[in-house]
């Protein structure tokens, strides 16, 4: 049906207003997830049918799988893949939809067997370098990165030949997402755990002590932080 001038008209100013409440949207479903309320979080975020809102969805509920009994992590880790897959399909631009789907491969490949978490490890690095070319200065990517050599060099043998997994490869990506975002607990954190996995006592400790004296915001920054201070006690 053709347009009347009229309606016509009135056309880019309905998506003019479609995009600030769009966003608003978005902005309440991040309220929700940083107050700890991931399946709001999660459902509103999704309701939206966005590729911005498909990439939260995914984040709060790999999320949430960390704060759910271990009988429930493995659905809620493949429904965070599915909400990922969906950002990307919205957009294949979206880097934060390949790394929240590279995550949630993380997680999951902690609870299956050595083959299948070995097959998720190979998805999970492509993802994480697709995210770096989109967005090469994402400094959680990199993080993410440091921990996928860590882990994996850790176990050593077959899983080092198979993935390609370089022990010189952890510190410059943990030291390169540290310079991109000095205030992040959670890089340090992390690094903090990779560095255990090398045998490094001196070197986590460190990180962790720094970790513990950064500003924490939200529910799950405050989540990190005790657990941070935890680690470092018993560490100490």
């Amino acid at each position: 049906m053709r347009l009347s001038p009229l309606r016509f008209a009135l056309v880019p100013l309905a998506l003019a207003v479609a995009a600030p409440a769009s966003a608003q949207s978005l902005q309440a479903a991040q309220s929700l997830y940083d107050q700890g309320k991931w399946q709001e979080a999660a459902n509103a975020a999704a309701a939206l049918n966005t590729s911005a809102g498909f990439a939260l969805a995914a984040e709060a509920t790999t999320a949430g799988a960390s704060v759910s009994p271990d009988a429930q992590k493995k659905a809620l880790f493949a429904k965070a893949q599915e909400y990922a897959r969906q950002a990307i399909a919205k957009d294949a631009n979206n880097a934060d939809a390949y790394f929240e789907l590279a995550r949630a491969q993380g997680r999951l490949a902690q609870f299956v067997g050595i083959l299948q978490s070995l097959n998720l490890a190979g998805d999970m690095k492509k993802n994480l370098e697709q995210a770096l070319r989109l967005k090469p200065n994402m400094a959680s990517a990199y993080v993410a990165l440091g921990l996928w050599h860590a882990n994996l060099v850790s176990k050593g043998g077959a899983a080092t030949l198979l993935t390609g997994a370089k022990k010189n490869q952890i510190v410059p990506n943990f030291e390169k997402a540290i310079a991109l975002e000095p205030n992040v607990a959670i890089h340090r954190i992390e690094y903090a755990n990779a560095l255990l996995l090398q045998g490094n006592k001196a070197g986590a400790i460190a990180q962790l002590q720094k970790a513990v004296s950064l500003p924490a915001d939200t529910y799950w920054e405050k989540r990190d932080l005790e657990a941070a201070k935890a680690k470092l006690a018993s560490l100490q």
